[in-house]
């Protein structure tokens, strides 16, 4: 029966879920590489002011049109290993594209092709939940996202050492090289077809259900929110982060700001741990510590200017937090149409651009007029509002709960095995 969930044909071991991560890092961290590069880059190609700014815009809309346009495929596609392959390939010549660019028109370009192509992520992360028995598939997902948070935030470390040591056109023949390498890779490893049937769904009917399950689903659009909020108060700190510390008392080099995301490395342990809460029934729980403690990590980030210390629990704190978030919402909204799970996914990363493009836009912004206090006060402001939406949305999850209703954190049996796992959450 089409899209009907099966008893996964293939044992996903640790060392494919590890490549699985590693796939997704080098994948989405081309779309963080030209940061610290993008003095250089306008300068080598004589590019306006103007111009070197849509690099970055220009990269994140094509990220975000890949989402919609993209990431469905995986729902339509009978051989997955087969998509995932064709779009790192497509990726490479994106990538060889940027770093043999000589003029502006076709950086730009090859910078908006990076970001479309970029969104292999998601098609990975919806690929590994697929392969993933039910009973452990948080924790699956959370291992994966390990590896995007961990590409996300060495991005630009990594740029930022290889253009010092060979030019800023060496880190995407790299990275072309990299994602080259992991196509090979994944075509031996992977299986095919692999997960579940494909959709008989036509291209736009699959984009246009994408739609309705946002129109269908309470927990999605729940789930959406909290992406929205939480990645807004994550780009608020790391988007604006470098003014600061440019500046007294620190008056830190472009390097040692970089090196500030290696910190936020120990955000990816709370990926799997969510993962695992989340396979026990606790992801109500798991979402509302999050939010109390991102709420929280604004207070240590608030005394930046007087301790460095301060700073370094508060990023901490703030990545522990965002992580575990993600993952719960990642694992949830998954289990709620598998045979859809591309869909779900890649709409749900819609509502994380928006709220990354909005933190971002309105903390540098606000720091220009009001300085690192007020930047402090809105991703505060951010993070609060997810909180508030939890505790609303938790009591209504009880008043219906004491009315009759099935608890979420309740065990069902596994469809393969007959084990109890816990259930599809079907409330925040």
């Amino acid at each position: 029966m089409p899209g009907r969930p099966e008893a996964p044909p293939y044992v996903l071991s640790r060392g494919v879920t590890l490549l699985f991560a590693v796939a997704c890092g080098a994948a989405v961290a081309n779309v963080y590489f030209s940061q610290p590069l993008l003095v250089t880059m306008g300068h080598d190609l004589a590019m306006s002011p103007a111009l070197v700014g849509a690099i970055v815009t220009l990269t994140q809309v094509g990220y975000g049109l890949g989402l919609f346009l993209l990431v469905p495929l995986g729902d339509k596609a009978g051989d997955r290993r087969r998509l995932v392959v064709a779009q790192l390939l497509l990726l490479v010549a994106a990538l060889v594209a940027v770093a043999t660019a000589r003029t502006a028109a076709v950086l730009l370009l090859g910078m908006a092709a990076t970001g479309l192509l970029a969104v292999v992520t998601q098609t990975l992360v919806a690929f590994a939940a697929s392969l993933a028995p039910a009973a452990g598939r948080g924790r699956v997902v959370g291992h994966v996202t390990s590896g995007v948070v961990l590409g996300i935030l060495l991005a630009r470390t990594a740029s930022g050492v290889l253009a010092d040591l060979a030019g800023w056109r060496c880190v995407y023949l790299a990275s072309a090289a990299l994602t080259a390498l992991l196509a090979l890779v994944l075509r031996r490893v992977l299986p095919r077809p692999g997960g579940l049937a494909p959709t008989p769904l036509r291209y736009g009917q699959l984009l246009r259900s994408t739609l309705t399950l946002f129109a269908r689903e309470r927990l999605l659009r729940l789930r959406a929110l909290f992406g929205l909020l939480v990645f807004a108060a994550f780009s608020t700190l790391w988007s604006s982060v470098a003014l600061p510390l440019s500046e007294a008392p620190y008056f830190m080099s472009h390097t040692e700001i970089g090196a500030l995301g290696l910190i936020g490395v120990v955000g990816a342990l709370a990926a799997g741990a969510a993962g695992r809460l989340t396979d026990r029934g606790l992801s109500r729980r798991t979402t509302g510590a999050a939010l109390a403690l991102l709420t929280a990590s604004w207070l240590p980030l608030a005394l930046t200017r007087d301790s460095l210390w301060a700073l370094l629990l508060g990023v901490v704190l703030l990545d522990l937090a965002v992580q575990a978030v993600h993952v719960t919402n990642q694992t949830l909204i998954y289990a709620l149409h598998p045979a859809a799970g591309s869909r779900l996914i890649g709409g749900y990363m819609v509502f994380y651009s928006i709220g990354s493009a909005t933190g971002a836009l309105a903390a540098t912004s606000l720091y220009a007029v009001a300085g690192w206090g007020a930047v402090c006060a809105l991703g505060a402001a951010f993070s609060f509002l997810g909180l508030a939406l939890w505790a609303c949305t938790r009591t209504s999850a009880g008043a219906r709960t004491s009315a009759g209703a099935p608890r979420a954190e309740t065990a069902a049996p596994t469809p393969s095995s007959g084990r109890p796992r816990p259930a599809p959450e079907r409330l925040p």
